[in-house]
């Protein structure tokens, strides 16, 4: 493969849409999950063909992926809504310039925050949707470095989710709901993952009205926007280094393995379960830095490690003249970056399931009733002048999430490369 362009920048359109990425990183170069599509193809075809299909979050990386393996069971009709326009433009362009258009029935995006007033005014004139799947959120770690971060991140990932689910039970939407969480909702280190907990007890509550309700929490989508392996990109893209925490391994499924998860949960898992996929920690757990390594020399480049943000990048363009490439190794310092991937918390337990490749457990719901802390953060996310600290918003989150344990280290990602 062709590393640099003449004009000094990388070939980034051999990169970016390389499908040889996914295998780079998880070495493999089949599914981990098509036994289980194909053996539960007819229960899929039920919950989808002909039915009416509302994605939240469809214009990201795991959301356009499973819109992508949804079209073939040949939906009645799928309505994308997501605040990045320009993600939904791209998305539309894609799926109808293939050789053979992905798109059947009828397919509409709208650009729209889903805990939004013309959130509530879609749904108040829309048909019943059938399925709703839930993609939208907060997903990084780094959001918690300030107030006002934690805010936006808690608003979006439980307020307007509360919201949201009052507002389908009131306008009769949904048979089945379906939410991706996180590895990192289980005994939460961060309040991105502690939030995502939060997100699941909103989302299970609608199960008490008669719903089917799943979720699931598989660990990192290899190469997904915002990534640190996507930044990997860029990184090369634009000449600078790439900045990797050292001896951190990591669990990955390729995007289409993270749509297939999704899939399967939505429409074949039973109610009121959590999956996450069967992984081995001794074949599956990726080191970060062998992952940097091996894209290097994909491209023919060999790593040149830095312990030194500033050395790492003023070295690239001799790196290069000698076949190169700086890699800086970082300590696992910033606020709640957790040093290791679980999936099951202290208060949970795994259930009995008939898939090959995906585990599951039931949902537990928190200790104490929900509506103090809900109530407590609407008023967060709508009062701006209210005295608050990070520590506020931890104790709260503590109160109805068991295992919450906050790394606070005065760091975030932000201050480094």
């Amino acid at each position: 493969m062709k590393a640099f362009s003449g004009n000094g920048l990388m070939d980034t359109g051999s990169l970016f849409f390389n499908p040889e990425l996914s295998r780079l990183t998880t070495s493999r170069t089949t599914s981990l999950f098509a036994e289980d599509i194909k053996a539960h193809d007819a229960e899929l075809r039920s919950a989808i063909a002909g039915r009416r299909i509302l994605v939240t979050g469809g214009a990201g990386s795991i959301g356009s992926a499973t819109l992508e393996l949804l079209f073939p069971y040949a939906p009645a009709a799928v309505h994308v809504i997501d605040l990045a326009e320009n993600g939904l433009v791209e998305l539309v362009r894609d799926f109808r310039s293939r050789p053979q258009s992905l798109v059947s029935g009828e397919f509409r995006l709208l650009p729209i925050d889903y805990g939004s007033a013309a959130a509530e005014r879609l749904l108040q004139t829309e048909k019943p949707y059938d399925l709703v799947l839930h993609f939208a959120a907060h997903k990084h770690v780094r959001s918690e470095k300030d107030v006002p971060s934690v805010i936006q991140m808690i608003d979006t990932n439980v307020v307007k989710m509360h919201r949201f689910t009052k507002w389908l039970q009131k306008y009769g939407h949904g048979k089945r709901y379906f939410a991706v969480s996180t590895d990192k909702a289980a005994n939460p280190t961060s309040l991105m993952g502690a939030s995502k907990r939060l997100m699941e007890h909103v989302l299970f509550s609608i199960g008490n009205e008669g719903a089917s309700v799943t979720s699931t929490r598989f660990a990192n989508v290899a190469f997904s926007n915002g990534s640190l392996l996507q930044g990997f990109l860029y990184r090369l893209a634009r000449r600078q280094p790439l900045a990797v925490p050292r001896e951190v391994r990591r669990y990955f499924v390729s995007p289409r393995e993270a749509a297939e998860i999704c899939l399967l949960t939505a429409g074949a898992a039973a109610p009121g379960h959590i999956t996450f996929p069967r992984l081995d920690p001794n074949e599956h757990l990726r080191p970060l830095v062998d992952i940097a390594v091996a894209l290097l020399q994909e491209l023919g480049l060999q790593p040149a490690f830095y312990e030194h943000e500033a050395e790492a990048c003023a070295a690239t363009e001799t790196e290069l003249k000698r076949g190169s490439y700086p890699v800086l190794l970082t300590p696992l310092d910033t606020s709640g970056e957790k040093p290791y991937e679980e999936f099951v918390a202290v208060d949970e337990k795994p259930a009995p399931t008939d898939f090959a490749a995906l585990s599951a457990l039931r949902y537990v719901p928190p200790p104490i009733p929900l509506e103090p802390a809900l109530a407590f953060f609407d008023e967060i996310a709508t009062d701006a002048g209210m005295k608050l600290e990070k520590s506020d918003i931890a104790r709260h989150v503590a109160s109805v999430v068991p295992g919450f344990k906050h790394i606070e280290t005065g760091r975030s990602l932000d201050d480094r490369t």
